[in-house]
């Protein structure tokens, strides 16, 4: 029994050690950036190391076969990202391999890699859900992968110990979908939670009406895109038309789309998809986070979710504090996960001089 409770004791002491690492999975560059967000406001307290999103298993065996590539979990996604993280100086942990962690950020739990479910998982949401489905349903009541449904099963893993929401709104979304209400905090979310100061821009052109487009023939769903282009058309009934294509998308095919349907329409594949929101006068999209920057700058909108049912889900606007207020809430969570183990310590201590 006294041998026991020493290895105990000393098993504790050890975790205790190895919650000062901490470990970002990072994912498309807007989840990659607002993991560094969350991570500098952490630094001053915890080693931050920082990896591109990736999978264990079978998943690494479709990642190697490029039956993936159209996700975060893609080559191409990942080596963006790991140009990010080199560029910003952050220190790098690939896969997690190198270190022990206690604390783990995710961007997505549609994937749980095995070297992380003994850690405290936090969970952070990047942005819009997608809508649920036949694949939806198919994950919720016969237990088939999270991934094959994408975003829809965001939060049901249930693996993670806190999981950050970005309104009131998704919060409700996300407990009508089965995720525990204790587990899920609203605090905003990065890069959504301050879009006023996408007003501030030098793009060059103003007034607008802008299309966002969608990887969805990327991501095997269904897209009519000349019906779209077609639909942009009719709305912006003779004002200049904008594309700015989706970065998982082929840029290629769309340009050539546009440039028939469309023709003397603008259109991009790279640059600052806020600052072209914020100068144009009509935004239109059909399943894009970009959306909510739209509504929270009070531009004319359209989506194919209901507009009423988006402004409710909107990002909270807390002038860019997400990041902080996650942070907080979490060192929180630690720090009382630490007050209990020191409990536990001195319960075993208290054993030890009764044997």
């Amino acid at each position: 029994m006294k041998k026991l409770l020493k290895f105990e004791l000393l098993k504790i002491r050890d975790n205790r050690k190895l919650k000062k690492k901490v470990l970002l999975i990072c994912g498309s560059i807007n989840q990659t950036t607002q993991m560094h967000q969350i991570g500098e406001n952490l630094k001053e307290e915890y080693e931050c190391y920082y990896t591109p999103y990736y999978g264990s298993g079978y998943i690494n065996m479709l990642v190697e076969m490029g039956y993936l590539n159209f996700s975060i979990l893609g080559k191409k996604m990942g080596e963006k990202t790991l140009k990010y993280l080199i560029e910003n100086n952050l220190s790098i942990d690939i896969r997690g391999e190198d270190n022990e962690y206690d604390l783990v950020f995710t961007c997505s739990d549609l994937v749980v890699p095995k070297n992380i479910r003994h850690s405290r998982i936090i969970l952070i949401q990047e942005g819009m859900t997608d809508p649920e489905n036949f694949f939806y349903y198919m994950v919720r009541y016969f237990s088939f992968p999270r991934w094959i449904a994408s975003t829809s099963t965001t939060g049901l893993s249930d693996a993670y110990d806190l999981f950050f929401v970005a309104s009131e709104g998704y919060r409700d979304l996300f407990l009508k979908k089965g995720v525990k209400p204790y587990k899920i905090k609203v605090t905003g979310i990065p890069n959504f939670d301050n879009v006023r100061q996408y007003t501030e821009n030098n793009f060059p052109y103003k007034d607008y009406v802008m299309v966002a487009t969608s990887d969805c023939r990327e991501t095997f769903k269904y897209e009519n895109r000349k019906k779209t282009i077609m639909d942009a058309l009719k709305i912006a009934d003779g004002r200049q038309l904008l594309f700015k294509f989706h970065p998982n998308e082929n840029h290629s095919r769309a340009a050539r789309e546009v440039e028939k349907y469309a023709p003397g329409a603008i259109h991009f594949s790279e640059g600052n998809t806020n600052h072209m929101i914020a100068n144009s006068s009509v935004l239109i999209t059909k399943f894009s986070t970009v959306v909510f920057t739209g509504i929270a700058l009070g531009k004319e909108v359209y989506s194919d979710f209901d507009i009423e049912f988006l402004k409710r889900l909107t990002p909270i606007q807390n002038g860019g504090k997400s990041a902080e207020n996650i942070a907080g809430m979490v060192k929180s969570h630690m720090y009382r996960s630490m007050t209990a183990a020191n409990t536990l310590l001195t319960g075993y201590r208290q054993a030890l001089s009764t044997h």
